[in-house]
């Protein structure tokens, strides 16, 4: 039987961390905060250690590592505020409703990409995972209850809420600095292809088309060879290989906390 533990702590849902920003921020609040506030797009590794470092400790850490962690998380989360204008909607980091959205974007992103890489999960594993993603979201200011009860119910709210999705030029401009690589090490430089290509891949084709990646029947099948790729070679990798990235987060995370 499938575990929360299981799939949280795989290393192939960092496959998906480009979907997973990119919707975040195309809902407005989100991508307002992202570009008055963050500095991610031009120091992307800076945010994928918070996220992961987050992530793993809320799922496969000690209670330690995760008042750790959600200590580190509010504190930035601080300065991220801004009060609505006749031309902005107004924004805060501490809004349940888009901690809500950035909790169910990380929770699609990671079933997705585990369902295609290792097969879709049995109903009783699938609906367990589900209600104890929340803690993505209640580790911070999301109340229980916004959560959506069932999986039937997540997929109306994500349907919803992802036909109100925008890709706003702010959005668009922070998309195109984080996928160009321009800040990483040249060895990482030279994986932004195929990451570039399962970011795309993972979106939908309104959303695909908004942020300006071009799609044809050519890279549908590249994308169709990456996945049946990572089928065959992923799940035949020891365990200590999948989870090496969680493994080495918590150990950082402790590292740093002495």
């Amino acid at each position: 039987m499938t575990t929360l533990e299981d799939i949280g702590g795989d290393a192939v849902l960092v496959a998906g961390g480009g979907r997973a920003i990119l919707l975040q921020i195309a809902n407005p609040g989100v991508g307002l905060g992202v570009a008055a506030h963050s500095d991610f797009a031009s120091r992307p590794l800076d945010r994928l250690h918070a996220t992961l470092t987050f992530v793993y400790a809320q799922v496969n850490g000690t209670d330690a590592d995760k008042r750790r962690v959600t200590s580190r998380v509010n504190a930035a989360h601080g300065p991220v505020s801004a009060a609505p204008t006749p031309e902005s909607p107004g924004y805060s980091a501490f809004d349940p409703a888009l901690q809500l959205w950035v909790a169910a974007t990380l929770y699609d992103t990671a079933i997705t990409v585990w369902e295609l890489v290792y097969g879709p999960l049995d109903d009783e594993s699938a609906e367990r995972i589900y209600r104890e993603y929340a803690v993505l979201g209640t580790a911070l200011q999301m109340t229980p209850e916004l959560w959506p009860p069932t999986r039937a119910d997540f997929d109306r709210y994500f349907a919803e809420e992802t036909a109100k999705l925008e890709v706003t030029p702010e959005a668009l401009a922070v998309s195109r600095e984080l996928l160009s690589a321009r800040s990483l090490p040249l060895v990482l430089r030279a994986a932004m292809p195929l990451a570039r290509l399962m970011t795309a891949g993972l979106l939908d084709e309104r959303l695909r088309a908004d942020y300006g990646f071009r799609w044809s029947p050519k890279q549908q099948r590249r994308f169709d060879r990456l996945i049946r790729v990572m089928r065959m070679v992923w799940p035949k990798l020891p365990r200590g290989i999948r989870f090496a990235l969680c493994s080495f987060y918590l150990r950082r995370l402790r590292a740093s906390s002495r």
